[in-house]
């Protein structure tokens, strides 16, 4: 029985970053090919240990090295998808980003023989059967249990935020869903998923999650698939909400964005901060706002007397926090709004080799 403790956290500011990508063929179309790359072939030294697939056999997904510094975040980014370009590229396929594969057809697809997605697939059905989904998880080192909860319960405003800026899959089993991101509505279908509530402390954390694998709801504690949470075994608290991105760029981004706000909420716990401890049910709505409209999006406020709009949220955060990626990433062109312009404009071929990671 896999369960984690609070002695995990010891350390602050640490960063990783796991990133899911689609195998494809050279034209551009999810292939099953993780089988090759996780087990059948020796991966290059970098990504020993931090290669896995995912529920679908066109699914694979890296872990970078544990980053002491946010400075060496994009550095170790790079080397992890040069190495698996490199690595998928001597095995005749490409590795493409979004956080639906735009060609994905799920009954055509195969999925993983590995024991733990069998049994998920016994246990949940439909749901998972038809899960090919791809998302970012940034995981940011917090030096005390009971601080990473907190966190994690304040950072939950911000998880629509992260959502409707990451907004990259409005296609999925060839239908355009009409939403920003699609991804986000296929996953939260899966039990233990989307905007988790509020705990008191890690000791309420650690209950709920001794309950949930004690009695047979999950296999582990890496089941527990909310948008956010404090990760009892790395000792971080995740951030799971955004879509999955070709642009690396644009994951940097992400990854300035949680690691500032982790820090700015880790000073004021330390200060005595009380926070918000939102419902939940406003916060799903903020979620939903999120995967429809995306750029357009916008929400309850933190006070929950009003709306603010996305482009009003990048302006204050960027500001207050120092970051600017968030901003470039707002005044961008989102990718929901790239993949639908160019299915339109120049047709499937193209959309599928504008997903195609290029490092």
């Amino acid at each position: 029985m896999e369960l984690g403790s609070a002695d995990a956290f010891d350390r602050m500011g640490t960063l990783g970053i796991e990133e899911e990508f689609f195998v494809v063929d050279s034209a551009g179309r999810p292939v099953s090919g993780s089988d090759t790359l996780v087990y059948e072939a020796d991966p290059p030294e970098l990504l020993d240990g931090r290669l896995d697939h995912e529920l679908f056999k066109c699914v694979i997904e890296t872990q970078t090295p544990l980053i002491e510094s946010p400075g060496d975040a994009e550095e170790h980014l790079l080397a992890v998808r040069r190495a698996l370009l490199d690595y998928a590229g001597e095995h005749g396929y490409g590795i493409a980003a979004a956080g639906l594969h735009p060609a994905a057809k799920w009954r055509e697809l195969e999925h993983a023989q590995k024991p733990r997605y069998r049994s998920q697939l016994d246990r949940i059905q439909y749901p998972q059967h038809r899960n090919t989904t791809a998302g970012l998880h940034v995981h940011v080192g917090v030096d005390d249990a009971d601080k990473a909860v907190w966190i994690a319960n304040e950072l939950r405003w911000y998880l629509p935020v992260m959502l409707a800026l990451s907004a990259n899959s409005p296609f999925w089993n060839g239908y355009d869903t009409g939403l920003s991101s699609a991804r986000a509505k296929i996953f939260e279908a899966l039990p233990n998923t989307g905007m988790p509530t509020a705990f008191e402390d890690f000791e309420a954390f650690a209950a709920f999650e001794r309950l949930m694998v004690e009695n047979g709801s999950i296999n582990d504690r890496g089941e527990l698939w909310y948008d956010v949470r404090p990760h009892s075994g790395h000792g971080s608290v995740e951030i799971r909400a955004p879509d999955g991105q070709a642009d690396p760029d644009r994951v940097i981004a992400f990854v300035e964005y949680t690691y500032a706000l982790v820090e700015d909420l880790a000073a004021r716990y330390d200060d005595g901060e009380e926070g918000y401890a939102h419902r939940r049910e406003p916060l799903d709505e903020n979620k939903w706002r999120a995967m429809r409209h995306g750029h357009d999006a916008s929400f309850l406020t933190r006070e929950m007397d009003g709306e603010i709009g996305l482009g009003e949220v990048v302006d204050r955060e960027a500001s207050r926090l120092g970051v600017s990626g968030i901003k470039e990433l707002y005044d961008a062109e989102s990718g929901a709004a790239m993949q639908r312009r160019l299915l339109e404009t120049e047709g499937i071929e193209a959309l599928c080799d504008a997903l195609a990671l290029r490092v």
